[in-house]
């Protein structure tokens, strides 16, 4: 049976009169693909924001492996093991693929030797798909090699929990697919435990073993993929009581 990874309790995060996230318990197992979907303003950048330490919560706990994070700044919980990507694709432009993962493997919890550090970024670089791509600067690669290429240097800190914000967004059919076969890989070969936000449903519930629904702050359904869509307060909140 899997460990929890991920225990938070009584989550909160005020700005000043709006409750931005209202008392969120949550526990993530270990290995474990979970998504997370809400209507826009529903909270959950923010939630993510607060694991990964760019916000610092109003009140409650959140704890890693054992070990209580909400107080830690960034670069500390990301050295404890947990990683992310964002909204917006975000790397290094002038800087190539191969450099942009390197960085991650630099930062990453364990000190390694340069030449085991080269082998490993070709060995992810080579995983990716990006071989053909990677000694080209990221300003002139599309925009899904550029979100291969921020997936790939989260990846590289040698994190256990990586944290996927809207990373479908602006993909093609074609695309999305190879993306959720890559995840899939990665949870199960590495042993990855993976949280995910996402709008795209269908994907969303195909990919994740159990989702959380945000709305307004507030989880309104935690469980099984399957079972969110008969559920009728998501009806009624998420898909407009059709």
């Amino acid at each position: 049976m899997a460990e929890t990874i991920l225990n938070i309790r009584g989550l909160t995060k005020q700005f000043d009169s709006l409750t931005a996230i209202s008392n969120v318990d949550l526990e993530v197992q270990e290995g474990e693909i979970f998504g997370i979907v809400g209507p826009n303003g529903a909270g959950k950048s923010t939630f993510f924001n607060l694991i990964s330490g760019h916000l610092p919560p109003t009140s409650g706990q959140i704890i890693f492996k054992g070990t209580a994070i909400e107080n830690l700044k960034p670069h500390k919980i990301c050295r404890c093991g947990i990683a992310r990507t964002f909204q917006v694709a975000t790397a290094f432009q002038t800087l190539t693929a191969y450099e942009n993962i390197r960085i991650g493997f630099l930062f990453g919890s364990e000190r390694k030797r340069k030449n085991e550090i080269q082998t490993k970024v070709q060995h992810l670089i080579d995983l990716l798909g990006l071989t053909d791509k990677q000694d080209i600067l990221v300003e002139n690669l599309d925009l899904y090699t550029t979100k291969l290429i921020m997936f790939g240097a989260a990846l590289a800190t040698g994190c256990d929990l990586i944290l996927l914000d809207e990373p479908m967004a602006g993909l093609s059919i074609a695309e999305i697919e190879h993306f959720v076969n890559l995840l899939k890989k990665f949870n199960k070969e590495n042993f990855i435990t993976i949280m995910i936000i996402e709008h795209l449903i269908d994907t969303l519930v195909n990919l994740s073993d159990r989702i959380m629904v945000l709305h307004l702050g507030k989880v309104i359904y935690t469980g099984l993929s399957e079972d969110m869509l008969k559920d009728e307060r998501v009806i009624e909140v998420y898909l407009g009581g059709g």
